[in-house]
């Protein structure tokens, strides 16, 4: 009687899921932004142009921060006007951290968030496939290039950097702001504290050896409330629950250390159920949690944003309650183009407005000439 009340409970959770994703796949366009980019050739050590592959997003005010997945920087475009922003200003991350594979090497920055005055930026801790490139080798050559598993120290980053307005008006990156420094979690050429501290959790230290793209360990989303650092996994997807790391930093002298805050660990985690999907990205809504989720592989797939309501609230890890988190709307997508990458918050479009960025994205978006590229605006549900 119990396990068929169980298995009642769970197909009445999944009618509602599904209902919900359906009423909220008609999510309304409410106007697009333009991004403007200096000429790529900035970044002469990334493969594909900059604009093509923006990764991530937060906004202080009418500036926007941005990163490529293939840099070690994080780049500012000034509002000029409702819908443009422009003026792109260069910000090294080695103008403030010792970087353990130097300065070009790739950070693979997947989180910006804002809190503080200051701006969090998370690398995503992942180890990366060789791709075959059948154009330059053979068959058995591309077979053993994907043999080939790279661990590239810079994706370790976990930090923040202060921020304070110049000359101009606008905001920016600074070494030092009153009691507020650059710092990040310790990284080395091996691995960074936060991996040590997730080191024997049975749930994801499986996942550490595995590439990303292949639900293996990758962060992708970054929120940060009331002190608390919230990290969302793209992988792994656990059963179809996406996973959630939370954690409470505290300065201890040029890094950051996580305090001790569950049972002698230095992080919580909390399951979601997205049915499959990976975190793309995170961002609060009040004290509301807003999901960004996507495929956790390579391969085309829906994209839908859910929010987990009063997200702070859980203080233990666990798997959160399925009426505490709902579908907001599912986002539209294209196949092989358009996959949404990175949300922020769009109060010029109401209370509900959300800007969604892409990644691959479409040849519609992209300014042939002038290395621009456009994002939407939604309107979204607050059910």
């Amino acid at each position: 009687m119990e396990q068929q009340s169980n298995r009642t409970r769970r197909r009445t959770a999944r009618r509602k899921s599904a209902a919900a994703a359906k009423a909220g796949s008609g999510c309304k366009r409410a106007g697009a932004v333009t991004l403007h980019f200096s000429n790529p050739d900035f970044f002469p050590h990334v493969s594909d142009p900059f604009h093509l592959d923006i990764s991530a997003v937060a906004r202080a005010g009418d500036d926007l921060f941005l990163a490529c997945d293939e840099t070690a920087s994080v780049e500012r475009l000034s509002r000029i006007d409702d819908a443009t922003f422009d003026d792109q200003r260069h910000f090294p991350l080695s103008d403030f951290f010792d970087l353990p594979a130097g300065p070009e090497a790739e950070i693979d920055i997947e989180g910006l968030a804002i809190a503080d005055d200051c701006l969090w930026i998370a690398g995503s801790h992942a180890l990366k496939r060789k791709k075959p490139k059948r154009e330059e080798h053979t068959s058995p050559e591309a077979l053993s290039r994907m043999l080939e598993i790279v661990r590239e120290p810079n994706r370790y980053f976990l930090g923040c950097v202060p921020l304070e307005k110049d000359g101009d008006g606008r905001m920016s990156l600074v070494a030092k702001k009153g009691g507020r420094k650059a710092r990040a979690v310790k990284l080395s050429k091996k691995r960074s504290d936060l991996i040590k501290w997730l080191d024997d959790d049975a749930h994801l230290a499986p996942f550490f050896d595995i590439p990303s793209k292949e639900n293996g360990f990758d962060i992708e989303g970054l929120a940060v409330h009331g002190g608390r650092i919230w990290l969302g996994l793209r992988g792994p997807v656990l059963l179809g629950y996406a996973v959630i790391l939370e954690l409470e930093l505290e300065p201890k002298g040029k890094t950051f250390k996580a305090r001790k805050i569950e049972d002698g660990r230095r992080y919580r985690k909390h399951l979601i159920d997205t049915r499959g999907l990976g975190v793309r990205d995170l961002r609060f809504d009040g004290d509301d949690l807003l999901v960004l989720a996507g495929p956790t592989m390579t391969s085309d797939g829906p994209a839908r944003v859910y929010r987990w309501k009063d997200a702070p609230a859980n203080t233990v890890s666990g798997v959160v309650a399925t009426p505490d988190v709902t579908v907001v709307t599912e986002l539209p997508h294209e196949h092989k183009t358009d996959h949404p990458e990175g949300l922020e918050l769009w109060p010029e479009a109401g209370p509900t407005g959300m800007l969604v960025l892409y990644d691959s994205p479409a040849k519609t978006r992209v300014g042939p000439r002038d290395f621009s590229l456009t994002a939407d605006i939604f309107t979204l549900s607050k059910a």
